[in-house]
């Protein structure tokens, strides 16, 4: 009697696993949805102060076409180009 409860907890997990694999498979995300960078996060009050963006991968399209490694290293661009150039969706250009 005591592996009862073993076997539906091992099963419950087991179920649990292979949805949350399965859906993170299959799922297209929907990045129009997300929201745009928030850029006056990243620009420093001093002028003078050069933005310290994070190395972390997130890749960011503008609408020249390039693709940026996240949303600071876009942010400070459009700040030095005078927001010429504006954000088209996050992942890389095609």
């Amino acid at each position: 009697m005591a592996a009862f409860p073993h076997r539906i907890i091992f099963f419950l997990v087991c179920c649990t696993l292979t949805h949350v694999a399965f859906s993170g498979i299959f799922k297209k995300r929907d990045f129009t949805r997300w929201p745009k960078p928030r850029c006056k996060m990243y620009i420093p009050l001093d002028p003078d102060y050069n933005a310290d963006c994070p190395n972390v991968t997130a890749p960011v399209c503008a609408s020249n076409g390039h693709t940026f490694q996240n949303e600071c290293f876009f942010c400070v661009e459009q700040r030095e180009f005078h927001y010429h150039i504006k954000f088209e969706k996050y992942g890389k250009c095609d």
